[in-house]
Protein backbone atom coordinates (compact mmCIF):
# COMPACT_ATOMS: atom_id res chain seq x y z
CA UNK A 1 0.00 0.00 0.00
CA UNK A 2 1.02 3.31 -0.62
CA UNK A 3 0.95 5.67 2.50
CA UNK A 4 -0.36 9.02 0.44
CA UNK A 5 -3.44 6.66 -0.14
CA UNK A 6 -3.99 5.81 3.23
CA UNK A 7 -6.66 8.36 5.74
CA UNK A 8 -6.41 7.62 8.97
CA UNK A 9 -9.16 9.62 11.05
CA UNK A 10 -10.95 9.08 14.36
CA UNK A 11 -14.59 8.22 14.23
CA UNK A 12 -16.09 7.62 16.53
CA UNK A 13 -13.42 10.29 18.32
CA UNK A 14 -11.77 7.37 20.48
CA UNK A 15 -11.26 5.10 17.56
CA UNK A 16 -8.78 5.34 14.78
CA UNK A 17 -10.35 4.18 11.19
CA UNK A 18 -8.48 4.09 8.29
CA UNK A 19 -9.50 3.59 4.53
CA UNK A 20 -7.47 2.99 1.38
CA UNK A 21 -8.41 5.09 -1.39
CA UNK A 22 -11.87 4.16 -2.70
CA UNK A 23 -10.87 0.40 -2.11
CA UNK A 24 -10.79 -0.55 1.72
CA UNK A 25 -11.68 0.76 4.50
CA UNK A 26 -11.33 -0.56 8.37
CA UNK A 27 -12.94 0.16 11.36
CA UNK A 28 -9.95 -0.31 13.90
CA UNK A 29 -6.31 0.67 13.11
CA UNK A 30 -3.78 0.32 15.99
CA UNK A 31 -0.20 1.69 14.60
CA UNK A 32 2.81 0.02 16.32
CA UNK A 33 6.25 0.62 15.92
CA UNK A 34 8.10 -2.27 13.95
CA UNK A 35 11.14 -1.83 15.24
CA UNK A 36 11.05 1.27 18.06
CA UNK A 37 14.40 0.66 19.84
CA UNK A 38 16.82 -0.04 16.83
CA UNK A 39 14.94 2.20 14.29
CA UNK A 40 12.96 4.91 16.01
CA UNK A 41 10.14 6.83 14.03
CA UNK A 42 10.55 4.14 11.05
CA UNK A 43 8.92 1.72 10.49
CA UNK A 44 5.02 1.78 11.39
CA UNK A 45 2.89 -0.62 11.34
CA UNK A 46 -1.01 -0.74 10.60
CA UNK A 47 -2.68 -3.88 12.31
CA UNK A 48 -6.31 -4.20 12.09
CA UNK A 49 -8.80 -4.84 15.20
CA UNK A 50 -7.70 -8.32 16.14
CA UNK A 51 -3.98 -7.71 15.81
CA UNK A 52 -3.53 -8.96 12.28
CA UNK A 53 -0.61 -6.75 10.12
CA UNK A 54 -2.80 -4.12 7.56
CA UNK A 55 0.80 -3.03 6.36
CA UNK A 56 3.92 -1.51 7.22
CA UNK A 57 4.89 2.25 6.56
CA UNK A 58 8.44 2.44 5.86
CA UNK A 59 8.56 6.30 6.56
CA UNK A 60 5.24 7.69 8.37
CA UNK A 61 6.56 11.37 7.24
CA UNK A 62 5.10 9.71 4.13
CA UNK A 63 1.55 9.75 5.29
CA UNK A 64 -0.98 12.71 4.24
CA UNK A 65 -0.81 15.63 6.99
CA UNK A 66 -4.33 15.07 8.84
CA UNK A 67 -3.59 11.11 8.82
CA UNK A 68 0.23 11.36 10.42
CA UNK A 69 -1.73 13.79 13.14
CA UNK A 70 -4.03 11.05 14.10
CA UNK A 71 -1.61 8.61 14.06
CA UNK A 72 0.97 10.53 16.16
CA UNK A 73 -2.02 10.98 18.70
CA UNK A 74 -2.59 7.18 18.99
CA UNK A 75 1.20 6.72 19.04
CA UNK A 76 1.43 9.27 22.03
CA UNK A 77 -1.08 7.23 23.91
CA UNK A 78 0.33 3.59 23.36
CA UNK A 79 3.99 4.65 23.59
CA UNK A 80 3.73 7.04 26.76
CA UNK A 81 7.15 6.94 28.51
CA UNK A 82 7.85 8.19 32.18
CA UNK A 83 11.44 9.33 32.84
CA UNK A 84 12.86 7.81 36.27
CA UNK A 85 14.55 10.68 38.37
CA UNK A 86 15.18 8.50 41.42
CA UNK A 87 14.57 4.74 42.61
CA UNK A 88 12.67 4.95 45.95
CA UNK A 89 12.67 1.02 46.40
CA UNK A 90 13.21 -1.75 44.02
CA UNK A 91 12.60 -5.54 45.27
CA UNK A 92 12.52 -8.86 43.43
CA UNK A 93 10.07 -12.06 44.66
CA UNK A 94 9.46 -15.33 42.66
CA UNK A 95 10.88 -13.56 39.43
CA UNK A 96 8.89 -10.11 39.78
CA UNK A 97 10.32 -6.89 40.63
CA UNK A 98 8.67 -4.05 42.37
CA UNK A 99 9.60 -0.19 41.97
CA UNK A 100 8.57 2.46 43.27
CA UNK A 101 10.18 5.60 41.69
CA UNK A 102 9.89 9.13 41.33
CA UNK A 103 9.61 10.08 37.42
CA UNK A 104 8.27 13.15 35.52
CA UNK A 105 4.84 12.26 35.82
CA UNK A 106 4.75 11.93 39.52
CA UNK A 107 5.97 8.67 42.03
CA UNK A 108 5.20 5.37 40.27
CA UNK A 109 4.71 2.02 41.35
CA UNK A 110 4.89 -0.98 39.05
CA UNK A 111 6.06 -4.23 38.17
CA UNK A 112 8.70 -5.92 36.42
CA UNK A 113 8.52 -9.68 34.95
CA UNK A 114 11.91 -11.46 33.77
CA UNK A 115 13.99 -8.42 33.66
CA UNK A 116 15.89 -9.99 30.35
CA UNK A 117 12.97 -9.34 28.53
CA UNK A 118 12.26 -6.46 29.81
CA UNK A 119 14.87 -3.85 31.20
CA UNK A 120 16.15 -3.28 27.73
CA UNK A 121 19.88 -1.56 27.57
CA UNK A 122 19.65 1.11 25.16
CA UNK A 123 23.42 2.18 26.06
CA UNK A 124 25.59 1.43 28.65
CA UNK A 125 23.61 4.14 30.81
CA UNK A 126 20.48 4.51 29.07
CA UNK A 127 17.67 1.94 30.40
CA UNK A 128 14.02 1.19 29.01
CA UNK A 129 12.11 -0.83 31.57
CA UNK A 130 8.34 -2.07 30.59
CA UNK A 131 6.18 -2.84 33.14
CA UNK A 132 3.82 -5.99 33.39
CA UNK A 133 1.04 -3.70 31.73
CA UNK A 134 2.96 -2.35 29.12
CA UNK A 135 3.86 0.60 30.21
CA UNK A 136 7.41 1.88 29.54
CA UNK A 137 9.39 3.53 32.00
CA UNK A 138 13.08 5.71 30.83
CA UNK A 139 16.66 5.95 32.53
CA UNK A 140 18.28 8.08 30.21
CA UNK A 141 21.60 7.90 32.02
CA UNK A 142 21.73 5.91 35.35
CA UNK A 143 25.03 7.67 36.27
CA UNK A 144 23.07 11.51 36.75
CA UNK A 145 20.99 9.34 39.20
CA UNK A 146 21.60 9.81 42.82
CA UNK A 147 24.03 6.84 44.87
CA UNK A 148 21.36 5.02 46.41
CA UNK A 149 19.32 5.07 42.85
CA UNK A 150 22.48 4.02 41.31
CA UNK A 151 22.61 1.10 44.48
CA UNK A 152 19.32 -0.51 43.78
CA UNK A 153 19.83 -0.46 39.73
CA UNK A 154 22.81 -2.63 40.25
CA UNK A 155 21.66 -5.00 42.53
CA UNK A 156 18.45 -5.86 40.51
CA UNK A 157 19.95 -5.25 36.90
Amino acid sequence: MNAADLQLFYHPKDRLRMTVGEDRSYPTVKPVWAAPLSHPEKYLSLLDGKGDEITTIPDPASLPAASKVAVDAELYRRYLTADIAQVIHAKTEFGATYWTVDTNRGRRDFVTQNLQENAQWLSPVHIMLIDVDGNRFEITDKTALDTKSQEFIAAIL
